[in-house]
């Protein structure tokens, strides 16, 4: 019997996480695969690499069980490195910086030391090479928390004096995609469905901050920037998130794990059915 393992946080109570695992195990049905959702939180299946299974769905960000079960030989759904690059947003700047069309991003001074004020000469320096109003974005975080719009000066130190101690960066604000931007899914470096996101009431685009989402035709050159995009990260699974600047599209963000029912809704593709069918072609090929 095919079988497979869809891994999911052990704490999430998150209905678009829960969603997302049991289209998959529906779509994996549909193909034969018997899908199992189970949380991360049993050593067995550290200790053992998901014995019995085929491979695995990671729909988790815990890096190091990522790394334990590749280690002992299961296929992963995205592989861990791939994960890990993506889940922290400086390294993906890092990983794509130079090769992509991207805001320029700076990243914040590590501070072990909570009673030591930030460098106000660090902000200065900030503002005159990115401007204000400046991008905060702490590294890890998911629909559009932990992103922050600073417009003055004072703003910037109080956004950089609350996150002092969490790895975070600063990223030009692109004026002209203030709450719009353009959803990609991507599997085996194809792009499978597009749709722009409009938040009327805040600069973040996110469905769960309040945006709505449309289906649109995505142009060839954003087809083709994504597609080189997810394999340059050795993805099999993505969503890009692209800005719309001044002279052309740019990459903000790319998410391993994007949830996909909103673009479902919006475009009527089944994404769940194109993503389970691509992992059955990879692996009983």
């Amino acid at each position: 019997m095919k079988k497979a393992l869809i891994l999911i946080n052990a704490y999430t109570r998150n209905v678009h996480e829960l969603d997302r695992a049991e289209r998959l195990k529906e779509e994996f049905a549909r193909l034969g695969v018997q899908a199992d959702i189970v949380r991360n939180r049993d050593p067995e299946i550290w200790q053992t690499g998901g014995m019995g299974y085929d491979f695995c769905v990671y729909l988790d960000k815990d890096r190091a069980v990522s790394h334990l079960l590749e280690k002992r030989g299961l296929r992963l759904f995205d592989r861990a490195d791939a994960i890990e690059v993506c889940d922290d947003k400086m390294r993906t700047y890092l990983a794509i910086e130079g090769k992509f069309p991207t805001p320029e991003t700076i990243p914040a001074p590590l501070c072990y030391t909570p009673s030591e004020p930030v460098s106000e000469e660090f902000l200065k320096a900030v503002t005159q090479k990115l401007g204000l109003p400046v991008v905060v974005k702490e590294n890890y975080g998911s629909l559009g928390a932990g992103v922050h719009l600073a417009k003055t000066q004072e703003e910037l130190k109080e956004l950089a004096e609350e996150l002092k101690v969490k790895p975070h960066c600063f990223q030009r604000f692109i004026a002209e995609s203030a709450g719009r931007d353009m959803r990609v899914i991507v599997i085996g470096n194809r792009p499978v469905a597009a749709m722009k996101r409009i938040n009327a009431v805040d600069f973040r685009s996110n469905i769960a901050l309040g945006g709505r989402g449309e289906a649109c035709r995505l142009p060839a050159d954003a087809a083709r920037l994504c597609a080189e995009l997810s394999a340059a990260l050795g993805l099999d699974y993505c969503g890009v998130d692209l800005l719309f600047g001044k002279e052309g599209l740019l990459v903000c963000e790319v998410n391993s794990n994007a949830f996909f029912g909103g673009i479902e809704e919006a475009t009527g593709v089944n994404v769940a059915r194109l993503y389970a069918e691509h992992i059955c072609r990879e692996m009983y090929r």
